[in-house]
């Protein structure tokens, strides 16, 4: 049976209902990411400017999933698009280096505390994929430790653990080990009955994006025991680079890890990912004059069409460069802390348990739980996790908001070209949409 809810997105959605039933003759589930399907059918968007896009039937959306995470600067930014514009002008790709890729690198190298060295490709993904094996290239051990739900793009390796593991080697999942996070007393454990652990990676402010907390005083434990038993720490900072602060979540916390994964705001909007991190370890991409047992077998072969192309790296080197010089993290993070506080403040009035918490420009909503936190790190318990993680509850409050102009769910992306305004609209959607969630008899 159809909701209220559901039946407005319906009737204020017609032009996307119709692209989503031609979409499914050509695409799985008609879509092309697993995270934009949606029932009863995503919506199809036509342009963006700052905080918000459009929708082909005209909506204007307020936008907190803005580019999955890479548009810090908001959508548009006029001075992205004029590199990319001069950019294209010049060339798309010239099978061989340019100043951009140094200038590139260059940028990584002085915000990302982590990075001696540097390896450019077109993606997170493949850029967990290359620190993984660098670490066993490195080290001679085979094993990569992840923790249960942290995400890592959609390798064969790294979704060991997760749903969706069709066409997927046993041999290939065996050399993974995953872990329940925030217990540094297994962690050891794990590395002393087995020799063969090459390194750990994960999401430093924990599983996607930090809806599943790690603890700070785990990260420092974990860097403390990795150090120990000569394991390489790989940081997948492909969301929190350059967010979370200038620097990362490496740089906000204090913890330097061996490696850094990177993308999303690497790109400036734009297909890009870096792994950096110790010379020694990147450089396992180096060949050795007369070894050739080396070359053969350690050496990392590393090839791609579009490592650092250069329209990505024009887009990326302005957006680092406006990081790095102008109030971007300050900005994004005010508006978090206006949002934040809007969110709880609502929650307390509709007499509705939950909170809004989160790091920096990421934040969270947790519905149906009261509880106490900080409302910076909220770690629940597993079942409480589930029942703020209600599907059929969430979906209803996802597609209540889009009938109201805001695109969140329970989860926020910041960006600085969010107003002042546009959270005050925010939270007034979210006043409306909590209260048709509640009187269809779901929160």
């Amino acid at each position: 049976m159809v909701s209220p809810i559901e039946q407005r997105f319906i009737d204020q959605h017609p032009g996307s209902r119709e692209r989503h039933d031609s979409a499914r003759d050509i695409f799985p589930n008609g879509v092309t990411h697993d995270a934009r399907k949606q029932n009863p059918f995503q919506l199809y968007y036509t342009h963006a400017s700052g905080a918000a896009k459009y929708d082909v039937d005209g909506n204007r959306i307020l936008d907190y999933f803005p580019g999955h995470g890479a548009l810090i600067l908001g959508h548009s930014h006029p001075e992205i698009v004029a590199a990319v514009t001069d950019q294209m002008a010049k060339g798309t790709h010239f099978s061989g280096s340019t100043d951009l890729e140094i200038r590139w690198g260059q940028w990584v190298q002085q915000l990302i505390p982590s990075a001696e060295k540097v390896r450019f490709h077109s993606s997170g993904t493949e850029a967990d994929m290359m620190a993984i094996r660098m670490a066993r290239a490195y080290t001679g051990k085979n094993k990569i430790i992840k923790f249960e739900h942290h995400f890592h793009g959609w390798s064969d390796y790294l979704v060991a653990g997760d749903d969706g593991l069709g066409g997927i080697p046993e041999e290939t999942l065996s050399t993974m080990i995953v872990l329940p996070p925030n217990d540094i007393a297994l962690f050891e454990k794990t590395l002393q009955e087995d020799s063969d652990i090459a390194g750990v990676i994960l999401e430093p402010t924990g599983a996607h994006m930090g809806l599943q907390p790690i603890l700070p005083s785990f990260l420092t434990e974990l860097r403390d025991v990795t150090e120990r038993y000569g394991v390489v720490l790989i940081f997948d900072e492909v969301v929190t680079g350059f967010r979370t602060s200038k620097g990362g979540a490496q740089d906000y916390y204090g913890i330097m890890p061996d490696m850094t994964t990177m993308a999303k705001i690497l790109g400036g909007g734009l297909p890009g990912g870096a792994v950096a991190g110790k010379a020694d370890i990147i450089n396992m991409i180096e060949g050795r004059e007369g070894d050739a047992e080396f070359n053969r077998s350690r050496r990392i072969a590393h090839n791609g069409t579009f490592n650092a192309n250069p329209l990505s790296a024009a887009a990326g080197i302005k957006a680092l460069e406006l990081v790095a010089t102008t109030p971007v993290n300050e900005t994004a993070n005010a508006r978090s802390d206006q949002l934040k506080r809007g969110l709880n403040d609502l929650l307390t009035r509709l007499e509705i348990p939950g909170c809004c918490s989160g790091v920096a420009s990421l934040l969270f909503l947790r519905l149906g739980v009261d509880h106490e936190c900080d409302k910076d790190v909220c770690v629940l318990s597993p079942d409480d996790m589930r029942t703020t993680t209600d599907a059929a509850r969430n979906q209803q409050l996802n597609l209540s908001l889009l009938n109201h102009g805001v695109q969140a769910g329970v989860r926020f992306i910041l960006t600085a070209a969010h107003s002042e305004k546009d959270i005050d609209d925010t939270v007034d959607a979210f006043e409306k949409s909590l209260t048709e969630v509640r009187e269809i008899g779901l929160l």
